[in-house]
């Protein structure tokens, strides 16, 4: 995607309600609307897993007893207000033991190269991942140096269905590559109201502007994908959270656990795959 094409595409996102909180400054790298950097109240999801990610971005925090574990961080920018919300809820920088991500762009690993330094936390990757995060998102397969970040080294590579446990919790690693190459969803049991409750947190399923027919740089893409949507729809999922939280309905209106509207995660990669096929028949026809 040209530079132009990304920041218009960045920009489209829908500006959010006015909040108490000051809007967190832009990157000079890229522009972005102002609800992927809107803080919004930390609220519970379950017995251990909070949000406290902004307005258009996740980021999950998971209390255990021995320790905390951080899902994805949103926007470089972000990493003090984490730092904060962490705080806030009983987490100390020195309590977070584990950062573990979804995907390798600069608008969810933005901020784990500081986090990871202000707590001392192991960074959790897999291999495709891991050589882009140390670049810091530079030649990425489709943007370029388009959306660049301070890279990070992760301290623990993890294979497909490899799980990460902490204080009796285990976050079970699910390859979902496409979106990018080293694409990871997470899913780990949790309790609410006394009831077990199965969260994944699935991995954006969207192909933005990708070269999908005869990729020199990702020549499987489409098979990638195809593979994904059956992985996501198998997920243990009784409530399914993804890293643009409106991909799953979740909203600033809709901060309560159970969710009030859920998406499953068959519905969001049947429709994510909708949306891919309608895709690929466009660049197919456009073919000579």
């Amino acid at each position: 995607m040209h530079r132009l094409a990304l920041a218009a595409c960045l920009l489209a996102t829908v500006s959010p309600a006015r909040s108490a909180e000051p809007v967190l400054p832009q990157s000079n790298a890229y522009l972005t609307g102002d609800a992927w950097r809107q803080p919004i109240a930390p609220f519970q999801i379950a017995d251990h897993t909070w949000y406290i990610g902004t307005q258009g971005l996740s980021a999950l925090l998971v209390r255990t007893p021995e320790g905390a574990v951080l899902i994805d961080g949103g926007m470089p920018q972000a990493a003090d207000m984490l730092l904060q919300r962490m705080r806030e809820l009983g987490v100390q920088p020195q309590d977070l033991k584990f950062i573990l991500h979804s995907h390798a762009h600069g608008d969810h690993a933005g901020p784990l190269a500081a986090v990871r330094r202000a707590t001392g936390a192991r960074l959790v990757s897999n291999a495709e991942s891991a050589a882009l995060l140390a670049r810091g998102g530079s030649n990425d397969l489709h943007f370029g140096d388009g959306i660049l970040y301070p890279p990070v080294q992760a301290d623990r590579l993890v294979m497909d269905g490899e799980a990460v446990e902490l204080g009796g919790l285990r976050f079970i690693a699910h390859y979902t590559p496409g979106h990018t190459p080293g694409s990871l969803s997470w899913t780990w049991s949790d309790t609410h109201a006394g009831k077990a409750l199965t969260l994944a947190y699935a991995d954006s399923l969207s192909a933005p502007d990708y070269r999908l027919i005869d990729n020199p740089r990702y020549p499987h893409i489409v098979g990638d994908y195809r593979r994904t949507f059956a992985t996501v729809r198998a997920l243990p999922c009784d409530l399914l959270i993804t890293p643009h939280p409106d991909a799953s309905g979740w909203t600033p209106a809709a901060t309560t656990a159970p969710h009030p509207a859920p998406i499953t995660c068959r519905t969001y990669a049947d429709r994510a795959e909708a949306r891919f096929d309608a895709q690929l028949a466009a660049q197919r026809k456009e073919q000579p």
